[in-house]
């Protein structure tokens, strides 16, 4: 049927308004039984940058290069690589994304011949969105690591690793062969139609090929729209003392930074108890 112009075409949706506290496509709109045009459009051009994050390589030169000069460090990061050679391998056998290559696995070896432990091996993975490892690790690592500068205690790292085509539980192996304590692997999280950017944080004490997810801790959504690289490193920071000092990670160790109530009844009784408890 023909518009007859009393009517506009696109109904506008109360909801809108809403849309300025969110990323959730709410109040659309409609166009007849459709959405709008602007909004189909939009929906599109998420989707194709959704895709695109998957796909696209990391620049692991560029990337390389960013954190040496942000982080000023005495030796470039170790570049490593899964078992799975490429992009279409990698998404195919998830098994092979979580454990290095015979090349990389002998290269960290002999980068690992002296005893020493360390706190902290620091991981970064391609994940299933170069694009968040790309845009957000340099600054969430010059958070952190201003952290550890200014802490009393003494926190030795291990030499920062960038690996391509890795998946989680490469951090495992990793952090076994540079006799490190905990484990912390910043990866590219599944991008969503809203975030295509989110950096996820893997915490592991005692790191050990084989483990289960339940060993891990984690902090997700770490990109300028989400939380913030500053929030991200003081949440990982503290998470990271208590595991030290409990000697555990994973289910056992509870992350209630954000639990109200607690910190509230905690006030009120005069409590200096950390937010962070193990059941």
């Amino acid at each position: 049927m023909a518009h007859n112009g009393s009517s506009p075409i696109v109904v506008e949706n109360p909801w809108e308004r809403l849309s300025a506290f969110t990323d959730a496509r709410i109040g659309l709109g409609r166009a007849g039984i459709s959405l709008p045009t602007s909004k189909l459009l939009a929906f599109q051009l998420a989707h194709a940058q959704a895709q695109d994050a998957v796909h696209c390589p990391l620049d692991v030169e560029k990337l390389a290069d960013e954190l040496a000069q942000a982080l000023d460090l005495s030796q470039p990061p170790l570049r490593l690589h899964s078992h799975a050679q490429d992009r279409a391998t990698y998404l195919q056998r998830p098994d092979y994304g979580r454990r290095l290559n015979d090349e990389t696995r002998e290269q960290l070896q002999q980068a690992a011949i002296s005893p020493q432990r360390f706190d902290l091996s620091v991981v970064i993975a391609d994940g299933l969105s170069a694009l968040a490892v790309q845009q957000n690790s340099a600054a969430f690592l010059s958070a952190l690591y201003q952290l550890f500068k200014n802490d009393n205690a003494d926190w030795q790292l291990a030499a920062l690793t960038i690996v391509e085509q890795g998946r989680v539980a490469i951090g495992d192996e990793i952090g076994a062969l540079l006799n490190a304590d905990a484990v912390l692997v910043m990866i590219g999280e599944r991008p969503g139609l809203s975030s295509p950017d989110s950096l996820g944080l893997y915490m592991t004490w005692a790191p050990q090929p084989g483990l289960k997810d339940d060993s891990r801790n984690c902090i997700s959504n770490v990109r300028p729209a989400g939380l913030k690289v500053e929030e991200a490193a003081r949440r990982f920071f503290l998470l990271l003392k208590e595991a030290r000092q409990r000697k555990l990670s994973g289910v056992t160790l509870k992350d209630r930074s954000e639990d109200d109530v607690l910190e509230g009844d905690a006030a009120a009784n005069g409590s200096t108890r950390n937010f962070l408890v193990a059941d």
